[in-house]
């Protein structure tokens, strides 16, 4: 399952690691956009398996950030 942002901003915070086991609700990272802290949490409990922004990264509206194996 691959988690999108939904807005453009920075990574501001990277908080789980590769191969951590997550719970629905869960945040995985934090967006900063508009002087906003936008949290990517996981939709459903799972694994994940990359995280593909780091803190301090731009990113745009809709990429993916991370790819979760769902359990």
């Amino acid at each position: 399952m691959q988690l999108e942002t939904p807005v453009q901003g920075t990574v501001w915070k990277v908080v789980v690691k590769v191969d951590q086991t997550v719970k629905a609700g869960e945040t995985l990272l934090i967006i900063e956009s508009m002087k906003m802290e936008i949290p990517i949490e996981s939709p459903r409990s799972g694994i994940v398996r990359e995280l593909l922004a780091t803190e301090g990264e731009q990113v745009k509206q809709d990429s993916v950030v991370a790819i979760l194996e769902v359990a």
